[in-house]
């Protein structure tokens, strides 16, 4: 039998990032995963706060070298590459001088929202499918952590529906607290078309005239995972429906496990 294929598109993981929660996760879920037996690979922006010395990041020539279009413009993509410390597992990283070059994440020193996070979200996750079609790697599962992973189900699902690679692939989508979304701007629906996508296929991503990316997720997202700790509250009690997984948990571990497991329900032939 074959090794499950999981792919990890991050905004953020340990030891590389540390903002959240999720980096934490992230990296003890791919560890897990690929210690119970699966096949694992993991994506994330190279942001300019990871040090590429320390972290002993070089690029692979054989990936880099794309062009993606963000709003008519073309956008080098650079991939590169370094090695999760203690363990066999390999971290993609997405650079682009542009949009990664910067000396913070998600907000300037002043705590603004960048101008141009919504175009960096969809240059990222144009590039992570890019990136996995020059892999030529079928994942079986999708598993996206974070607002700037939230195009990738409707990518997947509608713009690249055609794409073999991709066509036993389920999507997953965890969810986690942010208020980015609300500083985007109604060219967000237009920009985000790729492919055959037309604006009515982005509809659900627009909620009272705002930008909702979790209404776009849990329409084409196979499921959507709440990580709740049980003396927190995460924000998300709105989110409801066949499709969610709520998950309790008081400890990393304990989750991680939980998600495992989650992982052989979803590929169950």
């Amino acid at each position: 039998m074959s090794k499950k294929k999981i792919l990890y598109v991050t905004q953020e993981m340990k030891p590389f990032t540390d903002v959240s929660e999720m980096s934490r996760i992230v990296r003890e879920l791919a560890q897990s995963a690929m210690e119970s037996g699966m096949e694992v690979r993991i994506l994330m922006p190279r942001f300019g706060t990871i040090n590429e010395r320390r972290h002993r990041l070089h690029e692979v020539v054989r990936l880099s070298g794309m062009n993606i279009i963000v709003d008519d413009d073309d956008y080098p993509l650079i991939i590169k590459v370094a090695s999760l410390p203690g363990a066999r597992l390999q971290v993609y990283f997405l650079d682009n001088e542009e949009f990664f070059k910067r000396k913070q994440i998600f907000e300037d020193a002043n705590g603004k929202p960048f101008d141009d996070n919504q175009e960096r979200m969809i240059f990222f996750c144009k590039g992570v499918i890019e990136t996995v079609k020059k892999f030529g790697w079928p994942p079986d599962v999708i598993h996206c952590h974070g607002w700037m992973t939230s195009l990738i189900p409707v990518y997947i699902k509608r713009a690249y529906k055609t794409e073999p690679l991709f066509q036993n692939s389920k999507v997953v989508y965890s969810a986690y607290p942010n208020e980015i979304s609300k500083t985007f701007n109604s060219d967000f629906i237009e920009k985000a078309q790729i492919n055959n996508l037309e604006e009515e296929d982005l509809t659900s991503f627009r909620k009272n005239g705002e930008i909702n990316l979790i209404d776009g997720v849990q329409e084409f997202a196979d499921n959507i995972v709440l990580s709740r700790n049980s003396e927190s509250d995460n924000g998300f009690e709105a989110i409801e429906g066949e499709k969610v997984r709520q998950v309790e948990y008081k400890e990393t571990p304990e989750l991680v496990e939980q998600l495992i497991s989650f992982y052989d329900e979803l590929t169950a032939d």
